[in-house]
């Protein structure tokens, strides 16, 4: 098994997909790693430490997209779909229903695709949990940042100081990521709303949270009153597979508070407010109908080190599998790991992409050859 990691080329993609100490597990299992030349170097990881730990690094892209199997942070940009092949399975976040093309290059370049967004375990999905957390974690740290004057905010400090109130934040949804924001948020001291359909869920947040969190079943006028009221908005929302609900629609920004802030987690996925644009690490901020907007789809690279070290924790048992049995054999022996095959032989096997494009979809073990 030959396994290659490829240098990120999405604009501030920080991250890289494997870790050295992951490439030495994986060398530990008889597969051959093959890195591309700077690929750590964000995170912190020179081509010296991957070295070290048995893999090659090479200086063309083309060596390591040759591989068995290819292993990325993030879905390969239209530069890169030249590389893709029928001969080399993919492992990365895709979110393909919000990137009609891609889809279209995958399946016509019949690729196995397995996107690490819709691998699950025990009702869960293991290697979208650590980005997750981190998103959930960072969404704070920007929507502060975007209450600043200087981003267009309204000049709100979280925490409140001296005589004046803490800040309101409005969480929707309140699974990993929503959680995490509003630990977080009840930590710095603002009043945190959390709403959420699943009552289990609401459940979850208050007993991490505790009281100073106020959970609310969620529903379309639920929302629409808690944002009116709120310094900061962080949407969470996540349907597996499929592309985000709209939940603010542009009426509802403009009966915020001018120079309230958004942040939309759920951008990666197409984005749950109705004026979200994708932006990046190096222009995040932009203001529309008088709210500033956040709305970065790759959050965790912001923290390249701490995320690359999460993720490759919960790629590399996966990447064990692959390394032992082989692709193949690897996704028909864990049904959890054969729900995140997005594509194979030309065919959509995923419900949620099939959905946003209104294809047949395949059942993802009919497909595999």
């Amino acid at each position: 098994m030959r396994i290659g990691v490829p240098r990120e080329k999405k604009d501030g993609e920080n991250r890289v997909a494997m870790t050295p100490a992951g490439a030495r597990a994986l060398r530990a299992a008889g597969a051959e790693v093959v890195v591309e030349t700077g690929a750590g170097d964000s995170s912190g990881f020179p081509d010296r430490e991957y070295r070290e730990s048995g893999a090659a690094v090479v200086l063309d892209a083309a060596q390591a997209w040759s591989a068995d199997l290819v292993v990325k942070v993030k879905e390969p940009l239209p530069s890169e779909f030249r590389h893709l092949s029928p001969s080399g399975a993919l492992f990365t976040f895709l979110h393909l229903a919000a990137f009609p093309e891609l889809t279209a290059e995958l399946l016509s370049r019949r690729v196995a695709s397995i996107a690490y967004e819709t691998v699950s375990a025990d009702g869960g999905l293991p290697i979208l949990r650590p980005m997750s957390e981190v998103a959930g974690k960072i969404s704070l740290q920007v929507g502060a940042r975007g209450l600043e004057k200087a981003c267009g905010g309204r000049g709100v400090l979280l925490s409140g100081a001296g005589g004046s109130p803490p800040g309101d934040v409005c969480v929707l949804g309140a699974g990993v990521a929503g959680s995490c924001a509003a630990q977080v948020a009840s930590g710095v001291g603002a009043s945190v709303t959390v709403l959420d359909v699943r009552p289990e869920k609401l459940a979850n947040a208050k007993a991490l949270c505790g009281e100073r969190v106020r959970t609310v079943p969620s529903s379309p006028e639920a929302v629409g009153a808690a944002v009116r009221q709120a310094d900061l908005v962080i949407s969470t929302v996540l349907r597996v597979g499929e592309r985000a609900p709209m939940l603010l629609t542009r009426d509802t920004l403009r009966a915020m508070r001018p120079g309230s802030v958004v942040v939309d987690i759920a951008i990666d996925q197409g984005g749950s407010f109705e004026t979200s644009r994708p932006t990046t690490h190096e222009a995040p901020y932009y203001l529309e109908e008088g709210i500033v907007h956040y709305c970065v789809a790759n959050m965790p690279a912001a923290v390249p080190r701490t995320s690359t070290q999460a993720l490759t924790a919960a790629t590399l048992p996966y990447l064990l599998q692959f390394a032992r049995k082989g692709v193949l054999d690897a996704l028909r022996s864990d049904e959890g790991l054969l729900a995140g095959l997005n594509t194979c032989g030309g065919h959509i096997t995923c419900g949620g992409v099939a959905k946003a494009y209104g294809r047949e979809c395949v059942p993802p073990r009919e497909a595999l050859p």
